[in-house]
């Protein structure tokens, strides 16, 4: 077997092995982890790929103003019984970057990543992810 064949079985064998939720959480999963799984998919279907991070701080704050879509947190989407990427307003924006921001230098907790993400069409998500 060669090295790229015994990666695709060890890539199959993924979902195989993730855990069931325990019984009594009824089928609620929580959030994706987007950056370990280098991507994830929104609750409006749209998939997001990792593109780099984490982000130098001059970068993340460019992306925290042009970017298409930004988020910071999480919110339980009901629908799909699932935790999510929050997707911030723009008028959320400046206010989410300056806490992200005082979180990146900070020794104290919680702390903040930046990453980029995109999705098939081009867009651009600044994904900030917060370490309590």
């Amino acid at each position: 077997m060669t090295r790229k064949q015994r990666r695709a079985a060890a890539l199959a064998d993924l979902p195989a092995a993730t855990p069931a939720p325990p019984e009594d959480e009824s089928g609620v999963r929580f959030d994706p982890m987007p950056v370990r799984d280098r991507g994830f998919t929104d609750a409006d279907g749209c998939r997001w790929r990792l593109v780099r991070g984490p982000l130098d701080v001059r970068r993340a704050k460019r992306l925290a103003v042009t970017a298409d879509r930004m988020t910071m947190g999480v919110d339980y989407d009901e629908r799909l019984r699932l935790w999510m990427p929050r997707f911030l307003a723009p008028e959320e924006r400046p206010a989410a970057w300056l806490e992200a921001r005082a979180g990146f230098d900070a020794d104290a907790l919680p702390s903040h990543r930046a990453y980029e993400f995109a999705d098939g069409d081009g867009r651009v998500l600044l994904f900030v992810e917060t370490h309590c």
